[in-house]
């Protein structure tokens, strides 16, 4: 790992991100799973299947319909010109003013950023399903030029047997080879001659006696005791590269349900295939970049393979999601190995976010208390944005904690008594209410009159609990037993025991109520 770098995850439209942030060639490999073109929403988090929740996060979804800013992304890559340029003016005329071509729109001054950064000797690997996958690689031929760089496995197993049964031989400094033949295939008369005693061959030699000469003073050729025998080619096992990685990988599972590595996240890779990507096209200390980083599969196996990294991503859910994912894999101390770029720092910060985007400044306000969204029908919140997790005793029930986030000014006594009627109705322990501005008297004497929980081992906790932003920022958090800790974000293997009231999104969590 380099001296003095510190890994960074940046929350903001990555197109900005790579522009001012990221130097020209400076990346070694790049991963990216851009949200697609398809008929759904795109980079959606934690979607339940046939609702819309209002915890669902659609990143870039206006550039999805041929409109202005589409129109303008555009013009702005034509005018750039280049092999670019022809590409995107034959996809216009062949798709149109279509949602397609707003969509490649999008990518397309992304693809040219990527390629900026990309180092000459570097790789990047687009994941993509058949929807859009051809236009893809139609603009990623016209961006990087059509090349084809094979990767290759030492650790396959087929590779192996052939090692152990055909590299049988040794040479005087150890190394193991296996000894091919020379014999032309063909009759080649000018090839035709004799080296050393060693009679050739009927058809004549495969090279010409200066390159035998030559590999014979880098004691490549081998001769055999008998004279009668024929000279070979020593093809040493440590210069072989590996067995060649075909573009069709079979051997690599999905995430199953009970997986310890599923996050609940729609379209989490399995870390064994960023694994093989990282170890075939990177070694320790070159930086990898994810710009669509989610839950931030590429930027933990980075970590745990001692790559340096940069993460993007748009949306606060995944940058905390990915926050906790890299506490959990590697402790606490992983807090101080990289840094989040984008995200509010004052209250001045946080209120320019709440007033541009009520969505993204109630994840980040989530994220500040270690809660997960909710997943909900549209139109019926239900008075919870998010859950949080924990255990207080031996017994190993979950108990539950539930957040409501304001953002707005007018918030007041109302609020508080509809959140304590939530609480009874879930049969929770803790409710928060967050809020930009400070409670008034009402709103602290309805919070008082909501009462204790009372954990046996931990003692009394407010049941109905009032936290500002600026506390948030000032590192204030909710009061609730953390001896045993916050378990929201752990994963486990799935019970029998989770209820209705977790949801899809904390598959693996035991929610069972006393």
């Amino acid at each position: 790992m380099a001296k003095g770098w510190i890994n960074k995850l940046y929350f903001g439209d990555n197109l900005e991100v790579l522009r001012r942030h990221v130097d020209e060639e400076s990346v070694d490999l790049i991963y990216l799973d851009p949200p697609f073109k398809s008929n759904q929403d795109y980079n959606v988090l934690f979607a339940e299947h046939g609702t819309r929740s209002a915890a669902q996060i659609k990143a870039f979804e206006d550039t999805w319909h041929w409109d202005e800013t589409a129109a303008g992304a555009y013009q702005e890559i034509v005018e750039t010109g280049g092999r670019v340029a022809v590409v995107m003016l034959a996809f216009k005329t062949f798709l149109g003013d279509s949602d397609m071509m707003a969509y490649l729109s999008m990518m397309a001054p992304r693809l040219v950023e990527l390629q900026r950064v990309l180092k000459t000797t570097g790789s990047l690997y687009l994941h993509c399903d058949p929807t859009a996958s051809h236009y893809l690689k139609m603009l990623l031929d016209a961006v990087f030029g059509p090349k084809f760089r094979p990767q290759y496995n030492r650790d396959d197993p087929d590779y192996q047997r052939y090692i152990d049964e055909s590299f049988n031989m040794v040479d005087e400094d150890g190394r193991k080879f296996q000894a091919t033949s020379l014999t032309n295939p063909a009759y080649r008369p000018n090839l035709i001659y004799e080296y050393k005693g060693y009679k050739p061959p009927r058809n004549g030699w495969m090279i010409t006696k200066d390159k035998m000469e030559l590999w014979d003073r880098e004691g490549r050729i081998y001769f055999p005791p008998n004279k009668e025998g024929r000279l070979r080619r020593k093809s040493y096992v440590d210069e072989l590269k590996g067995m060649p990685i075909q573009n069709l990988w079979t051997d690599i599972g999905v995430i199953s349900s009970h997986a310890a590595e599923r996050l609940g996240y729609p379209t989490q890779k399995p870390e064994a295939l960023l694994e093989r990507i990282l170890k075939s096209s990177s070694n320790e200390g070159d930086l990898v970049l994810d710009p669509f980083c989610g839950c931030g599969t590429t930027i933990a196996v980075a970590h745990r393979l001692k790559r340096r990294w940069i993460g993007i991503d748009i949306t606060h859910l995944a940058i905390n999601l990915l926050r906790h994912r890299l506490r959990e894999d590697f402790g606490d101390k992983v807090e101080a190995e990289f840094e989040v770029i984008g995200e509010p720092k004052d209250l001045e910060g946080a209120m320019e976010l709440a007033g541009s985007d009520p969505y993204q400044f109630q994840f980040w306000s989530l994220g500040l208390v270690g809660a997960r969204p909710v997943e909900q029908k549209k139109g019926a919140d239900r008075g919870i944005d998010g859950r949080l997790f924990f255990h207080d005793s031996k017994d190993g029930k979950t108990k539950q904690i539930i957040i409501s986030v304001k953002a707005g000014k007018n918030i007041g006594a109302k609020e508080v008594r509809d959140l304590r009627g939530v609480i009874e109705r879930e049969r929770v322990e803790i409710g928060v209410l967050i809020s930009m501005n400070e409670p008034t008297r009402p709103m602290r004497k309805e919070a008082a009159d909501a009462g204790f929980y009372t954990s046996t081992a931990f003692g009394k906790f407010p049941r109905l609990q009032l936290l500002t932003t600026e506390e948030l920022l000032a590192g204030h958090g909710i009061k609730y037993p953390t001896r045993q800790g916050n378990i929201t974000f752990k994963r486990a293997s799935k019970t029998k025991t989770a209820t209705k009231t977790a949801g899809p999104m904390f598959d693996g969590q035991d929610s069972e109520d006393e």
